[in-house]
């Protein structure tokens, strides 16, 4: 998944165009993004708009395990099989397992909000096979660390692309923007994040979709190269295993041979959801 897009779930009037927008998954929010008066109605409401009509990807943030929400969060929850549960503030492995042991059908995105929690990255990534993806919730862990800007985040963002890496989750997405209309910084700070190994990015805006998806397609030059390493290996008729040395004298290991694929195998999904 390259784009996940925000929607409060209080705002029922914005969850057909959230959906419509086209990002890759969409996330209804009754954490932050919902008045405590009005959690019990955004929960009702998500929840019967997400059985009704859901067709592609979608996750509940629920509110956090100690909350006086959650619990009702989890019951309505239950009833949407298929739903994928964004959990925040998660610190270990037993918070993950105690929110599926209340929903064993759920998927779970674990949000990571803390120094604790990145500490435990992997153990959170690696807690059950539902955890489907790991995230950070910047807002959060920047206050926790003292920081004000994305240099003293380098170090957790790292951490975190690690893990999920190392437990078979693939590439995390980063965090959100939350500047709306600054669409320069979106970009910036996306790059930023590509170099240290995110792919795709968070949104609470429809507007920043576009933006998000252009900063996380490999460059032409990042392409050209790729394929062609690949159509160097395949005319040699050799196989990805192993040290080898192509015809024109380049030695080429596996893990240059897995880059090339990842990279081409981004482009086709990047061509194909913009088709």
């Amino acid at each position: 998944m390259l784009t996940a897009l925000y929607v409060p779930a209080n705002r029922p009037d914005r969850f057909a165009k959230a959906v419509a927008a086209g990002p890759d998954l969409v996330v209804f929010d009754l954490e932050d993004a919902v008045p405590v008066d009005a959690k019990a109605d955004a929960r009702g409401w998500a929840v019967a708009w997400i059985a009704a009509n859901a067709r592609g990807p979608v996750e509940i943030r629920v509110n956090a395990l100690g909350s006086p929400w959650i619990d009702d969060d989890l019951a309505a929850i239950s009833a949407v099989p298929t739903v994928r549960i964004r959990l925040p503030k998660v610190e270990s492995a037993a918070d993950v397992r105690a929110v599926l042991e209340k929903v064993p059908s759920a998927r779970i995105t674990a949000l990571i909000e803390s120094p604790l929690g990145v500490e435990r990255a992997f153990e959170i990534a690696t807690a059950d096979p539902r955890v489907v993806a790991v995230a950070l919730g910047e807002a959060d862990l920047s206050s926790a660390l003292g920081v004000d800007d994305a240099a003293g985040l380098a170090w957790s963002r790292g951490r975190l692309v690690s893990a999920s890496r190392a437990a078979g989750l693939g590439a995390p997405m980063m965090s959100v923007y939350p500047r709306v209309d600054d669409f320069d910084g979106l970009r910036r700070t996306s790059l930023e994040g590509r170099i240290l190994g995110f792919v795709g990015r968070t949104a609470i805006h429809p507007r920043q979709l576009s933006t998000i998806v252009e900063a996380f397609t490999p460059t032409a030059v990042q392409v050209a190269e790729a394929e062609a390493l690949l159509a160097a290996v395949e005319k040699a008729g050799v196989s990805d295993g192993g040290v080898i040395v192509l015809p024109d004298g380049r030695m080429v290991d596996p893990a240059m041979i897995g880059r090339a694929r990842e990279v081409t195998t981004l482009l086709r999904e990047i061509q194909t959801r913009s088709s």
